[in-house]
């Protein structure tokens, strides 16, 4: 039986990461790779690893004539514009089997459900890549809590963070491009984690109900003239201008639609981490029950003196988004499986062999956006928003926040 063929769309740094990934996963190569930059660095990687050929395809078009399915990789405002193709090709007579989308599905509600609705026009299973449900961590914790949850009832509060010294790209930090600051870059994982954890085992992904919603936007590291001077030299963004928060939190309040008990999750997510490098932390609590994940606490930790580390020019061989490269290091030798991307991968694959949606769907990807998004308006509102709400529910189908709009002045404080 031949291999699982993959093709990737965009050649940045997740792709990477996603194609590290592939080391872990059997029955599975990267076949192709379209992007207008990037694609031949990205095949030699391939290679290197031992993933696959990864022929650099001329075309969307091409590249799903040539697949199983593919991986939409491309930066946030490019995403309708490539599953418009996609949904082309496939209607041409491409035999895909699946579309795999990068987190988030969308950078407002209504380009969410333009995507939604362009992968419903395909019909082709479909895959929303949220990794951090996929950690071994935490499904190992719940199975571990399975008992004690059946006998005590489920977790009734889970907080998760993600936070790191910002990203590596300058339309990351761009709030138009990218649809908002850390929020909508990483808020979506922790609320996603938060709300895949609180929903009692055996579940439906999305049983729990969505009732409120509290936030904070802020800026803070970035905001100041140090931060501004900094992040203009590095990146070319100018946050005295249009500024992206570089710090969000808030709660959402699910309702158990069978029993009305109440569950809350708290997010936390930065730009401003200036530690080891990234930290995923995530907790939940019970009745008489909790787990506890930090991904900076590793069996593996490296010492680099001062005049050996003048030698090393690349500080994320230890850790993502490492910021030093000298002194006591947390070291991760498998960051693609710590952090869920090997299992989300092997999820939708199994699942598009057999004809069916990955375990995070394009729908799922939807509820998501549509979070995040309910969390930017309640911080701009300075409410807990009522997600019941009839109004609210009409005006996020439009809503696009001051900060993605490029009026972040409005709304943050910048020096």
């Amino acid at each position: 039986m031949s291999n699982f063929k993959l093709g990737i769309i965009g050649a940045g740094f997740i792709s990477r990461f996603h194609t590290k990934a592939l080391q872990s996963v059997r029955g599975v190569d990267l076949a192709g790779v379209y992007s207008p930059k990037g694609a031949p660095e990205l095949q030699a990687l391939a290679r290197e690893l031992g993933v696959g050929d990864c022929v650099v395809h001329e075309s969307v078009a091409e590249l799903c004539n040539n697949v199983d399915a593919v991986c939409i990789y491309t930066p946030n405002y490019t995403r309708i514009e490539v599953m418009k193709a996609v949904t082309d090709a496939v209607k041409a007579g491409a035999a895909l089997k699946g579309v795999i989308i990068e987190k988030p599905l969308g950078r407002t509600v209504a380009e969410a459900q333009i995507l939604l609705d362009l992968a419903k026009e395909a019909g082709v299973p479909t895959a929303y890549f949220e990794n951090q449900i996929h950690m071994k961590g935490i499904r190992a914790a719940l199975a571990q809590m399975k008992p004690q949850q059946e006998s005590m009832g489920p977790l009734s509060l889970a907080r998760s963070s993600e936070e790191h010294a910002g990203p590596h790209e300058p339309w990351f930090w761009d709030p138009v491009r990218q649809g908002g600051g850390v929020l909508s870059d990483m808020g979506c994982h922790s609320i996603a984690v938060g709300w895949y954890v609180l929903t009692p085992h055996g579940k439906p992904i999305d049983f729990l109900k969505p009732i409120s919603v509290s936030a904070e936007t802020s800026l803070l590291k970035w905001g100041t003239k140090a931060g501004q001077k900094q992040l203009l030299e590095r990146m070319g963004i100018d946050y005295s201008k249009a500024p992206a928060e570089d710090f969000a939190t808030g709660v959402i309040t699910f309702e158990n639609p069978e029993t009305g008990q109440q569950s809350k999750a708290q997010f936390t997510n930065s730009w401003m981490y200036d530690k080891q490098g990234m930290r995923l932390y995530m907790d939940g609590m019970g009745p008489g029950y909790a787990f506890e994940l930090n991904t900076l606490q590793s069996s593996l930790q490296v010492f680099v003196g001062d005049e050996a580390a003048d030698a090393v020019a690349d500080a994320e061989t230890a850790l993502e988004k490492s910021t030093a490269s000298r002194g006591l290091l947390t070291v991760e030798p498998n960051e693609a499986d710590l952090y869920g991307y090997v299992d989300e991968i092997i999820d939708a694959v199994r699942c598009f062999k057999a004809g069916h949606d990955a375990f995070l769907n394009f729908d799922y990807g939807f509820e998501i956006t549509r979070l995040c998004q309910a969390a930017y308006m309640a911080a701009e509102r300075g409410v807990i928003l009522d997600l019941t709400d009839a109004q609210v529910q009409e005006d996020l189908k439009t809503y696009t926040s001051l900060i993605a709009q490029g009026r972040g002045r409005e709304v943050l404080h910048v020096m």
